[in-house]
């Protein structure tokens, strides 16, 4: 997974953006997120937001398993610019999210549009537009319940193209393509930065290990 190179610079941002809730879904800054819309009003999200300025919230509701129409939501989400869109032929849009900044809802708007809108403030993300410092990730605590962790998942890893992956880039990785709860996910995109995000998923690795009746807490070396 690489950065989007999406070219936004901070304070660039509309403040009232349409939100998209989806349970478990974790977009982060510099990172991509493919999509497949098919449900009517994101499917008209999408292309008012195509022929606007392409920015679309990710957001996930508190509950993730409810059903109701309109869910009550968490404060922090993050903002995606459209860098690709296609339609398929049986109506659905499948688009790529280029993750840009995390942002804090303020108020919800009354609602002129099938979907939801929100007003929003970046401020307090300006980070986000600054290039990740690898070096703040403890790689060493790290890989170890990663290994376990993977092992005991039985998923086939290419250690030698892991070990050459940025830490910043691995980590994000990481948090999005992981099995972990949707409160853990929101936990691991309020970190205020890579250093407390890489600290989080180590925390969920171990714990996820000291679960195991097998008694795989301690790190694999």
């Amino acid at each position: 997974m690489t950065g989007t190179g999406h070219g936004r610079l901070a304070g660039s941002l509309p403040h009232r953006i349409p939100i998209f809730p989806l349970a478990g879904v974790l977009m982060l800054p510099g990172r991509n997120l493919p999509l497949n819309i098919f449900e009517p009003r994101y499917l008209a999200m999408t292309r008012d937001a195509m022929a606007g300025d392409k920015i679309i919230g990710m957001i996930q509701p508190l509950d993730p398993t409810t059903k109701v129409y309109d869910p009550e939501l968490y404060d922090v989400g993050c903002a995606g610019e459209i860098t690709e869109f296609s339609a398929t032929d049986d109506g659905r849009l499948l688009i790529n999210l280029a993750g840009i900044s995390r942002f804090h809802v303020l108020q919800e708007l009354a609602r002129t549009t099938e979907y939801r809108v929100t007003l929003v403030d970046f401020d307090r993300y300006r980070a986000d537009f600054d290039p990740p410092d690898d070096a703040a990730v403890d790689r060493a605590r790290l890989m170890p319940v990663l290994r376990a962790y993977l092992a005991l998942a039985d998923v086939p890893v290419d250690w030698q193209a892991l070990k050459r992956t940025p830490s910043g880039v691995l980590v994000d990785w990481l948090a999005i393509i992981c099995p972990f709860e949707s409160s853990e996910k929101q936990a691991l995109l309020e970190a205020p930065d890579l250093a407390e995000r890489s600290r989080v998923i180590t925390a969920l690795f171990e714990m996820a290990l000291l679960q195991q009746p097998s008694g795989l807490g301690a790190p694999v070396h």
